[in-house]
């Protein structure tokens, strides 16, 4: 059997323009399997402004900036000019308005919280969209995430409430780099939508901490505040087999691809909780389906090159490395293993190369120290340089 899962994070890319049934969740809670939960879990939380960030908002700099500048770009300077706020991106945890203000750092979906609760303070039309990029992936042990894309768009305040946007003098903000979403098709979504998006996250982040009550109740009020974001569907399913119920879960899988019959993350989960069931015949159907919808796993080659590795088969590690690099080429833990895969065959120039990637690449603070510290390590083993 496998010993991974698969959870969708920060947003699930969308299968289609046209938006899903809900499916029926009355029949997929068993609230009395669970704990309560050791924390508050409301969505009146999510967009509300703390103290600090209402003394930021009306200072007398912020105040004259949005004066001279307009309020859609003087708030985007408040909060993104480095000279000012100084946000940073960091994937490692999804925080709420508040939380990313106090951190001054989030993930995509945190940053577009923050700002839409300081644009609802002041009045200003919003609107979020998804990215319907490629999916990326990210692993924390044996959990891996299927990751997309959310940005916000700000309009300017008007007067006519009957029209939510002046079409002429709109702002998106967004947290990837221009040529990585150029041309790429977007799909507007609701605020109860970036609600769910963010309890999913919570939930899953809860799981990877081992915090199987309270994932299950975030992903309980994920799915209440939005039944079509079908995503919270599959980290129910998830939380379920994690908890030792894999009827439950097997009833949350089955319910997303009634609607999503070719979303292959949850075929993935739901092979391995039928084969846990003794229904064999039926995840054999479905590995053939996932087969064809999925011929390479994600990942694959990169626990291909782990296995070799342990094995001290260091050239075919290279090897399997680099073909997860060339699927995605700033994924830094790759980068980072080619890299000390390239150490142990004795290429110190290469190693510093992919070591370096790993670290530009990093995404949150850990792994950028890690990264640091093993590639000032390498850079160490070169020869010095003989002056005659």
């Amino acid at each position: 059997m496998k010993n991974w899962v698969v959870l969708p994070f920060c947003i699930m890319l969308a299968a289609c323009v046209s938006e899903p049934p809900a499916p029926r969740a009355d029949n997929l809670f068993n609230d009395q399997l669970f704990a309560p939960a050791s924390q508050r879990i409301s969505a009146d939380d999510v967009f509300a402004l703390s103290p600090p960030m209402q003394q930021y908002l009306h200072s007398e700099e912020i105040a004259y900036q949005m004066h001279v500048k307009g309020m859609q770009q003087g708030l985007f300077d408040a909060l993104y000019n480095k000279k000012q706020l100084k946000l940073d991106y960091n994937s490692e945890h999804t925080r709420n308005a508040a939380q990313t203000f106090a951190a001054r750092s989030g993930n995509c979906l945190s940053l577009v919280i923050m700002t839409a609760a300081f644009a609802k303070q002041l009045g200003l039309p919003i609107e979020y969209q998804t990215v319907l990029i490629d999916q990326s992936w990210t692993r924390n042990d044996d959990i891996y995430f299927a990751s997309g894309h959310v940005n916000i768009t700000l309009g300017k305040k008007l007067s006519d409430v009957r029209t939510r946007f002046d079409q002429a003098s709109l702002l998106t903000i967004d947290f990837l780099p221009p040529e990585e979403i150029s041309g790429q098709n977007r799909l507007d979504i609701g605020e109860n939508t970036v609600v769910a998006m963010y309890m999913n996250n919570q939930a899953a982040e809860a799981l990877a901490q081992h915090q199987q009550d309270d994932a299950y109740w975030w992903v309980r009020e994920a799915i209440r505040q939005d039944p079509r974001f079908l995503a919270s569907y599959n980290t129910l399913g998830v939380i379920y087999r994690r908890h030792g119920n894999p009827q439950q879960a097997e009833r949350a899988f089955t319910q997303v691809l009634e609607s999503e019959p070719d979303n292959t993350v949850v075929i993935f989960n739901l092979i391995d909780v039928l084969n846990e069931l003794g229904q064999t015949a039926r995840a054999k159907a479905l590995g053939a389906r996932l087969a064809q919808l999925q011929p390479v796993a994600p990942f694959q080659a990169f626990n291909l090159g782990m296995a070799a590795m342990r094995a001290g088969d260091y050239k075919t590690a290279k090897l399997q490395f680099t073909k997860e690099i060339a699927r995605d080429p700033y994924y830094h833990e790759f980068q980072y293993w080619l890299g000390i895969a390239c150490l142990r065959l004795g290429e110190i120039d290469q190693a510093v190369q992919h070591l370096s990637v790993a670290l530009e690449s990093s995404t949150t603070r850990s792994d950028h120290d890690l990264y640091a510290a093993k590639l000032d390590r390498v850079k160490s083993y070169r020869a010095p340089l003989l002056v005659h």
